[in-house]
């Protein structure tokens, strides 16, 4: 497992080893001897695949990709996790994004346990049919291990609904005769997709930021009043009051989330700045969110990046580079690009007060320690990028049962499946000093090693 997360679950289990109230019945060295248990099984990934995909590429040549499947943890259900195409997939980023994934579903109570796919390719350099024989030749090499029972892959980065609907056609093929719809999700509605899926990490991005902001302090504020506590003086300094929103990724998480940023009725919102991968749009009187999806929509995702696009667009924006977006002087900074975003070296110039993790792993784990001794709010990716593996889970059910929800449905029960989770996290969050992903953290590790010592796999 890749440091970050590591020494965060680390930090957890010292945490729960000096509670009295956690696994009562394990004392003195009985209890050291289970940490140390645990400690090693929830750092290392259960398998990991790994395979050299042979593609003949449309020029006749062949080629060898290299692609993952990192199975982390099944404590709690199938493995589940998206598979990435792009060319800075490697084994260590796979396997901290499958720990990631089992970390996630255990603070949201979701039944899955956590894994990832991975590919090293760039998806824009090749052709359809290319990536057709990519996916095909992906549950190929991997059909043994994967499965509606077994592992459950899902979009990722550089894949989406059309690449799922190949690969459970292939695993159909591969396995005539057994259930099949399970296999995959993410998928397009008519191959049993779910309804809101594709939409559903970027709601679910804003829900947890609208939530704390809006429904939580409103709630809570006589409790919160009198606090002295760093977080809820920056929450309480930008409640009820208009806010500016940057947004880093306009991809389909990034691009969801500047929507509902820009749609919202609870909060005064502002979306003042957007990028992608070529550029920075910013204008501090606000951007037209929809014009914007349009345009990209017409141009394989890339925002306008010359004046006279945004001119036809009758858009005013400065354009920056793509970088900028973070330095931004703005209320919000929700980052739903890339890992490690923010980082050692830039930490010092981003001036949000409040950070959204739609990406995983956008902060780095030092740049994490700057930003909260300053008191910057950092909603962490575990808690607010979930939105996909829990409509994921939806869709699971749906294709075991053969019965489908409505998009309406999809999103309610999506919001209440976070509102659960943001209600149990938020209190400890606001009454002690500990960073929002710390907490979020313990509650993921406590419910991991109560399930694990049940299941008699600390001994």
């Amino acid at each position: 497992m890749a440091s970050q997360t590591g020494a965060i679950v680390q930090q957890s289990l010292n945490a729960l080893m000096g509670d009295s109230t956690f696994l009562p019945n394990l004392q003195e060295q009985a209890r050291e001897q289970a940490f140390l248990s645990l400690a090693a099984i929830l750092s290392t990934p259960n398998k990991v695949h790994k395979a050299f995909l042979r593609i003949t590429i449309d020029n006749g040549n062949v080629v060898r990709i290299p692609a993952y499947r990192i199975q982390h943890n099944d404590t709690l259900g199938p493995y589940k996790g998206g598979i990435r195409f792009h060319e800075s997939v490697s084994e260590d980023e796979v396997t901290n994004l499958a720990a990631l994934m089992t970390l996630k579903n255990a603070l949201h109570e979701v039944p899955f346990g956590g894994g990832k796919g991975g590919v090293v390719i760039n998806p824009r350099t090749y052709s359809a049919k290319e990536l057709y024989l990519i996916c095909k030749k992906y549950v190929q090499y991997f059909s043994d291990v994967l499965g509606p029972d077994k592992d459950i892959p899902a979009p990722d980065m550089g894949t989406g609904e059309r690449e799922m609907d190949w690969m459970m056609a292939e695993y159909k093929s591969i396995h005539p005769g057994q259930p099949y719809l399970g296999s995959f999700t993410g998928k397009s509605v008519i191959n049993g997709g779910s309804l809101g899926r594709r939409e559903a990490t970027g709601k679910g991005v804003y829900f947890a930021f609208r939530y704390m902001l809006h429904d939580f302090l409103k709630e809570q504020r006589s409790w919160l009043a009198g606090s002295t506590n760093p977080f809820v003086q920056t929450a309480l300094a930008h409640a009820d009051r208009p806010l500016s929103i940057a947004v880093q990724g306009f991809g389909n998480v990034g691009s969801v989330a500047a929507l509902e940023a820009y749609k919202c009725t609870y909060l005064h919102n502002k979306v003042v700045a957007v990028s992608d991968r070529n550029v920075t749009l910013y204008n501090p009187d606000g951007l037209s969110v929809p014009a914007l999806l349009e345009y990209a929509a017409l141009h394989q995702g890339d925002l306008p990046a010359t004046e006279a696009a945004l001119v036809a667009l009758d858009i005013k924006a400065q354009i920056l580079g793509r970088e900028e977006v973070l330095y931004l002087d703005v209320d919000v900074l929700i980052l739903a690009a890339l890992e490690e975003q923010i980082h050692k070296d830039n930490v010092e110039r981003v001036k949000a007060p409040i950070i959204v993790e739609g990406a995983n792993a956008p902060v780095t784990g030092e740049a994490d320690v700057v930003l909260t001794a300053k008191g910057t709010i950092i909603i962490p990716d575990i808690l607010a990028n979930a939105g996909g593996v829990i409509v994921s889970y939806f869709e699971w059910l749906q294709g075991r049962e053969t019965q489908f929800f409505s998009e309406d449905q999809v999103y309610k029960m999506l919001y209440d499946k976070m509102q659960k989770t943001l209600n149990s996290i938020l209190p400890a969050y606001f009454g002690d000093p500990l960073p929002l992903r710390q907490n979020c953290y313990n509650h993921a590790v406590m419910k991991l090693s109560t399930m694990l010592y049940r299941q008699g796999k600390l001994y």
